[in-house]
């Protein structure tokens, strides 16, 4: 990967866009530095802990919701409002022809979620002013001591406001990413997101080793052999693949003969990705944050869920790992459908060797994507449970680099890194071609 973006700086056209990348995502960085007026960071630090809802948003945002900064809240709204439109595409009919329809179709699209993901940003902002207005100090009242500015609803008005335009304004980064620079603009968000969480986890460790603690050392050392490993293994699945042999036959018109080419259909273990788990925690955190809107009480559903379903529990890890495990089958039928694989096999005068046309391919297509489909599932959960199971053994308790390395984020870095990869050569292979072109 570094000798192509050592390659990729050469040409001035794709050096251009990287650079651009490059300085969106440097802003975007300096807005998760860039601290609300009205906030106490360091009351806000105080009352949330890693394993809690507002600790698992901190770490996708760099640590930008626990510094109580202007894009506090970064991308995951419209994570949620994306989830919910494709879950939304199977049940509407609207949607699924619009999901047909080309461009066209994918601006309708794209309209309706950045309205589902205003309302997101709203639901998420209220949720988290409410606790920062139940949280000591968190909101700085006493700098309006004496005036009508000096209630919590007033200040939570604002702050509320200035957390849903930050919001926006980091989707409008992540579109301004795609569409000028090199990759998702949302996937690199995240990922940039997640590795500055990371670092600073890295760092803090560094300065208890400076500060003469040698069991931070061993600490440190066990926990990046661990993560190279876990990395490597990660990287290793998502680039498998099965191969179907497609053979197609010859055909004579007039006096040109078509076919009796030899392919193959790429069918990856991980074709779903990053998404299932993506999709598993969405849906099990929702009700904690809707309680979290509504519900205060001490013994309400607020408090029910976050004691049993909230995240860190043993139930939570079940049911996230049988959501997984159900959205892998979900994702794959999306992704892949063997009858319009087979059909257009046969249309084009092509079969699997051994396999006769039409529905022998079908079923054979069929079970090869489920026996597949079953071992990524399998995969995903795998990687969603063990490696936190894992760091906190070999970490020896240091839950700042457990709650910095999560299972979904190693996997979304994973997973951002090698398609940033294949799209900087693809791009390379383009003004390649086009150069020899002139």
């Amino acid at each position: 990967m570094l000798k192509t973006i050592i390659n990729a700086f050469k040409n001035p056209e794709v050096r251009v866009k990287i650079l651009i990348t490059l300085g969106l995502l440097a802003l975007f960085r300096l807005g998760c530095w860039l601290p609300l007026p009205l906030v106490d960071p360091s009351a806000i630090r105080s009352s949330m802990s890693g394993d809690s809802l507002l600790g698992l948003l901190s770490a996708v945002t760099g640590q930008a919701l626990s510094n109580g900064t202007f894009l506090a809240i970064g991308i995951s709204p419209y994570i949620n409002a994306s989830i919910i439109i494709q879950l939304l595409q199977v049940a509407i009919p609207k949607l699924e022809e619009w999901s047909k329809q080309g461009d066209e179709g994918r601006k309708k699209i794209n309209a309706v979620t950045r309205v589902v993901t205003l309302i997101l940003a709203v639901m998420q902002s209220v949720g988290i002013v409410i606790t920062w207005a139940n949280t000591d100090g968190a909101l700085n009242v006493k700098l309006f001591a004496g005036t009508f500015l000096a209630q919590k609803w007033v200040l939570g008005i604002f702050v509320g406001a200035m957390l849903v335009a930050g919001s926006m304004f980091t989707m409008w980064l992540g579109d301004r990413i795609t569409e000028k620079g090199i990759g998702n603009g949302i996937s690199l968000l995240i990922f940039v997101g997640i590795l500055s969480t990371a670092g600073l986890a890295i760092i803090a460790v560094i300065e208890e080793i400076a500060k003469g603690s040698e069991t931070a050392i061993w600490e440190l050392l066990g926990f990046l052999v661990m993560a190279i490993l876990i990395f490597a293994f990660m990287v290793f699945v998502d680039l498998a693949e099965r191969k179907i042999p497609v053979q197609y036959a010859k055909q004579i018109k007039g006096r040109k003969q078509y076919g009796g080419q030899s392919t193959y259909i790429p069918l990856k273990i991980n074709a779903s990705g990053v998404l299932p788990i993506i999709f598993a925690t969405a849906i099990i955190t929702f009700p904690q944050l809707i309680g979290q809107i509504f519900d205060h009480s001490d013994y309400g559903f607020y408090w029910w869920w976050s004691t049993n379903l909230g995240a860190g529990t043993w139930l939570y890890a079940l049911v996230v790992s049988v959501l997984i495990f159900v959205f892998s089958f979900f994702y794959a039928q999306i992704q892949f459908n063997p009858e319009e694989v087979s059909r257009n096999i046969q249309q084009y005068g092509g079969f699997i060797p051994g396999i006769r046309p039409g529905a022998p391919t079908l079923d054979y297509l069929k079970k090869v994507t489920k026996r597949i489909t079953f071992f990524g599932a399998l995969y995903l959960t795998i990687v969603a449970l063990v490696p936190s199971i894992l760091f906190s053994i070999f970490s020896i308790g240091n839950q700042t680099l457990v709650n910095a390395f999560t299972s979904t984020g190693m996997l979304i870095i994973v997973s951002v890194a090698l398609e940033f990869d294949k799209q900087l050569q693809s791009l390379m292979m383009m003004k390649h071609y086009k150069g020899f072109l002139k």
